[in-house]
């Protein structure tokens, strides 16, 4: 895959070095709100947003779990996509129900369905602390770094939002280190469903056509954000317009993209391309057959299996594209050059302390070595099994929630042990069977990575197989009860320790054996790779001064571009779809077939209308359910995807190339009033 085409020889540094550099090609860009190039982006599309078009946006703009969205009406109506809130209607299906399949669509305020576990998020502000945090760490190394870091970031998040449970505060790290910037949400915690489609019109074209355009997905949902039982008061909405989307328009995207690497270091890189992705392929593909056949075995198999399924897909689909991106030799070469000139340009002029390029290629040696231990035992510890996820918070929330706030593991301030307690008492349908063969799988690839004979293997299953204590912890556990599950969290250590509760009791014997692990990555492998990286970030700034974007950290983003179609090497791809596509690539056959929605409405639907849209924008996984705004910053459809050539932005850009993928407002519009009898809600958006 031909991903990027990069100068490789120029006599001036700063035309090479790196993806994000200055010289950034038109389009390119994940930019922060506080250093958006306002003078760039004008000149590049024609328009004049300013200062209060960026504040009008970021208060609009909302970070879901994992998601992206944004509040489009007065009342706390929040627009995503359905593939980002799937788990809010499976929570909600009693046994052998297909709630997927026939959609969510709330006509009532009391019919509106509570989300387990969902939180919204507004960006309030952002501040500068970068001075700070370095200084907290400045000196030490290891351990010593780490926890002053640690004790650092957890004082400034404390500092800033205090007890205040409608507030989140996070200090994020950008530039591989370079900046620390205190981002401060305001936080909803009683998030409900409105509105999610039948499954199949979401689905419509399945895993061949995911990743790829033309796209006729009507992925699209409607949450609601409450505050006191009532739904909260949002001013600050973003203005819903369902225009006639047309070629060449100039379009913004406002998200949260999760993760890029494009400052990595080469060897950061390698490792991920020799290492980290192949080990991913290889355990997604084990996933998919043991799901795929579980899934074989009876109708409701297939109905708990389907979600999880087609996750596992994207996830393989996603991974393989990064990974043929990192092993395109003359993609991976440029990035050599650039780095090559980085540190040629930064040694002649004396800006880097030490070799930190060499320091985070040493550290990489206990990357390996820990990261089989630091994936089984930690990261990937029970694979997705939401009772066990419950299990584990429950545990350590008891024992940190006894520690100094400054000292306890992230995710467990007062106010985020607040919103797990909330959580953990939220009604939600789990499913028994795909929750056991989750825990059956991962504890026999635990077994299968780290050996027999490790101890902490042998602290994990004792003398039982993992397919039986797999079964016996679900089966056991009393944990799908939220009533169960609030006591054992409000009684606290005495209570935990006291459960008979199998899963508990798991937890309990293996835990200590996670938070070893967790502390060594810390100590040896984040705590050098962030040391370096902050004398790497200098050194670049130094070179081509800070007028660059950083990585991406699901943090809120804003992207430029235009709606572009492409040409794929073999073929002009549109920039546009219409209902009338729909029809002509309807088969009738899966995943090619209508769903019976849009079906029985096939003679009121226009068949000129917009369907999706391709855009040039600048985007990676995370930005499901962002608002694709036009130069007034009104919402014009949702995206929901990027094509397979953006799935190697996580290294780099090609604006000729790399598109977003929208649902468009007009056909969402349509859909409400046309196919699910949604009136209310279409004149709500419409300000009716």
């Amino acid at each position: 895959m031909r991903l990027m085409t990069l100068a490789v020889a120029s006599a001036s540094a700063l035309s090479l070095l790196l993806p994000a550099a200055a010289s950034a090609r038109t389009d390119e860009g994940m930019w922060t709100f506080d250093q958006a190039p306002l003078n760039r982006i004008n000149a590049a599309l024609g328009t004049t947003i300013d200062q209060a078009w960026l504040d009008r946006v970021r208060l609009g703009a909302v970070r879901l779990a994992g998601c992206s969205a944004s509040l489009v009406s007065e009342q706390g109506l929040v627009l995503t996509n359905q593939h980002c809130i799937r788990s809010c209607v499976q929570a909600h299906a009693e046994p052998g129900q297909d709630l997927l399949s026939q959609g969510v669509f709330a006509r009532s305020r009391e019919e509106e369905l509570t989300c387990p576990g969902q939180v919204a998020e507004v960006l309030l502000e952002i501040v500068d602390v970068t001075d700070r945090v370095m200084a907290a760490g400045e000196g030490l190394s290891g351990a010593a770094f780490a926890g002053a870091r640690g004790r650092a970031l957890a004082e400034i998040e404390r500092e800033a939002c205090g007890e205040d449970q409608a507030l989140r505060c996070q200090v994020i790290s950008f530039y591989r280190g370079g900046q620390y910037k205190l981002y401060r949400y305001q936080r909803y915690s009683d998030v409900r469903l409105v509105y999610a489609p039948e499954h199949q019109a979401v689905v419509f074209g399945g895993d061949p056509d995911n990743f790829n355009f033309p796209r006729f997905a009507l992925d699209a949902a409607f949450l609601r954000v409450y505050e006191n039982g009532q739904p909260a008061a949002t001013p600050n909405h973003l203005t819903w317009n369902p225009e006639r989307i047309v070629e060449g328009q100039p379009v913004f995207v406002a998200g949260n993209p999760g993760s890029t690497s494009r400052l990595k270091t080469v060897d950061q890189l390698r490792i991920e391309r020799d290492y980290q992705i192949p080990s991913e392929l290889r355990r997604l593909a084990e996933l998919r057959g043991r799901v795929i056949r579980f899934s074989e075995e009876s109708p409701e198999n297939a109905r708990m299996a389907r979600d999880a399924l087609r996750g596992i897909e994207n996830n393989l689909k996603r991974n393989n594209g990064m990974h043929q991106a990192l092993a395109d030799r003359d993609f991976f070469g440029s990035l050599v050059i650039n780095e090559t000139t980085l540190i040629g340009e930064a040694s002649s002029r004396d800006l880097v302390d030490g070799d930190p390029w060499t320091d985070i290629a040493t550290a990489h040696d206990d990357y390996v070595l820990l990261y089989p231990r630091s994936y089984w035992l930690e990261n990937g510890a029970g694979q997705g099994s939401v009772l066990f996820n419950y299990a584990r918070q429950i545990v350590r929330a008891a024992y940190e929630r006894e520690r100094p706030a400054s000292q306890r593991l992230s995710g467990f301030s007062d106010s985020q042990l607040e919103s797990l307690g909330r959580n953990l008492a939220q009604e939600r349908n789990i499913d028994a069977p795909l929750e056991s063969l989750y825990l059956q799988f991962w504890l026999n690839k635990t077994r299968e990575n780290l050996g027999t004979d490790d101890p902490d293997v042998q602290q994990m299953l004792g003398r039982e197989s993992p397919e039986a204590l797999g079964a016996r912890l679900i089966d056991g556990t009393t944990l799908g009860d939220p009533a169960a599950r609030t006591a054992l969290f409000e009684g606290g250590r005495a209570a935990v320790e006291a459960s008979t509760d199998p899963l508990i009791q798991f937890v309990l014997r293996t835990d200590p054996a996670a938070r070893a692990i967790r502390s060594a990555w810390s100590t040896r492998v984040s705590a050098p790779i962030d040391q370096a990286g902050e004398r790497i970030a200098a050194a670049r700034f130094a070179v081509m001064g800070d007028e660059t974007y950083p990585d991406a950290t699901f943090s809120l983003r804003l992207s430029y571009g235009r709606i572009a179609g492409w040409n794929n090497g073999t073929r002009d791809v549109p920039a546009v779809t219409t209902v009338a596509g729909l029809w002509e690539r309807a088969t009738g056959a899966a995943p090619f077939n209508v769903s019976a929605g849009l079906d029985a409405a096939r003679e009121r639907l226009p068949m000129d209308a917009v369907y999706t849209v391709a855009s040039s924008n600048d985007i990676v996984g995370g930005n499901s359910g962002s608002p694709l705004l036009n130069a007034n910053g009104d919402v014009i459809g949702a995206v929901f995807d990027g094509n397979l050539e953006s799935l190697g932005g996580a290294y780099g850009y090609d604006g000729a190339r790399n598109r977003a993928v929208t649902v468009s407002a007009e056909m969402v519009t349509l859909a409400l009033r046309e196919i699910y009898d949604m009136d209310a809600l279409a004149d709500e958006l419409e300000g009716n």
